[in-house]
């Protein structure tokens, strides 16, 4: 019974991981080239202060990648550890898994114009509220470690020019042995962790009770979407369904905020590598923007709300969005989920050893 139990976990931990693993390698090539290809003083003039113009352009920046939440970690990690300042790397984090091109198609042909249009401006403010109160808030974390007197490419910072091809190089070692090295372990321990949540609660439960428009509440669905693993893109369509079946509006905006915004690795990962203040203020402005918007859908916004469905629209819309997707083929997300796998083995690997020399010792 335990080890089936155990064997359950195990396999609901790789299906997460085989629909996140390939954002997350092509997350750690874009983070490596983006540290060690753009200037640690000019991305500290772009991203490194405390200015509304900057969040601003990490939200839209955000809002324009279509990349899931875990996918997100290392490219949001990459910018902190490159000099953005705290509050543009949370707007980053923030906008980029909550809505991009294809979720605002799937959402007007889905949702309709009404909910996709609050849907659409809520993934621009609530990313920069969150920005806002990284900023005013955050203590020695605003600025990544060490990173006051920035230098560029320190294997190679003797050489007078650095050819291209040694900056890529570089780029590509530091986003794998050095950020996908430290964000590969926390990621793993995230993905048991949420497979353990839902062999517990199996998303059947969770279904069941998002359908029910009886017993939901806006407040229980900002918090359990705030420890779940939602795409998106994906559940768009299910959000449809349920506001067809009778469920409110603000529903399809706090679910679609905090399900696709956040998840146990995010968590976890920022935890480790930023810090205990930057998950709060995450986690906690979240949450609750997320319920006072769909509080304020319900009763102010949309109070009278008919749900929306057209077959013909809907059809176009999604072939529209389809377009913009990335589907990975199936043998690549099982390559890129080994990789990350390995990764996260190899950060683990040192620990191990001492373990091991101290149980032989004992």
């Amino acid at each position: 019974m335990l080890l089936e139990l155990f064997q359950k976990i195990i396999l609901t931990a790789l299906d997460i991981l085989n629909g996140a693993s390939v954002w997350l390698i092509i997350s750690f090539v874009l983070a490596g080239l983006m540290h060690n290809m753009i200037s640690p003083d000019r991305l500290q003039r772009m991203l490194g202060n405390r200015k509304i113009s900057t969040l601003a352009k990490a939200t839209v920046s955000g809002m324009l990648l279509p990349i899931c939440s875990c996918g997100v970690i290392p490219l949001g990690l990459g910018l902190f550890y490159s000099g953005a300042y705290l509050g543009p790397t949370l707007a980053f984090m923030t906008a980029t898994p909550i809505i991009n091109p294809a979720a605002v198609l799937l959402a007007y042909g889905f949702l309709g114009p009404q909910i996709a249009t609050i849907y659409l401006v809520t993934g621009f403010v609530v990313p920069m509220l969150i920005g806002m109160v990284g900023n005013a808030l955050a203590g020695p974390e605003i600025q990544a470690p060490g990173l006051e007197n920035p230098v560029e490419l320190t294997e190679l910072e003797s050489a007078e020019r650095v050819s291209l091809a040694q900056k890529l190089q570089a780029g590509l070692r530091w986003g794998f042995l050095d950020m996908g090295v430290s964000v590969s372990k926390y990621v793993c321990l995230g993905m048991l962790l949420a497979g353990l949540i839902i062999v517990i609660v199996p998303p059947v439960f969770i279904q069941q009770y998002l359908g029910n428009p009886g017993l939901i509440s806006i407040a229980g669905i900002a918090v359990l979407g705030a420890i779940m693993y939602v795409c998106a893109v994906g559940h768009i369509p299910f959000i449809a369904a349920l506001i067809a079946s009778g469920a409110a509006p603000g529903l399809a905006i706090t679910f679609l905020m905090t399900g696709a915004a956040t998840n146990l690795p995010e968590l976890i990962s920022m935890y480790k590598l930023i810090g205990r203040r930057a998950v709060l203020i995450y986690s906690s402005v979240l949450i609750s923007a997320s319920f006072l918007v769909g509080y304020m859908t319900n009763k102010l916004l949309l109070p009278g709300f008919i749900p929306y469905f057209d077959l013909s629209k809907t059809r176009q819309t999604l072939g529209l969005a389809n377009n913009l997707i990335f589907a990975a083929p199936e043998p690549l997300r099982y390559l890129c989920s080994a990789l990350v796998l390995l990764l996260g083995l190899y950060a683990l690997w040192p620990g191990f050893k001492r373990t091991l020399s101290r149980a032989r010792a004992a």
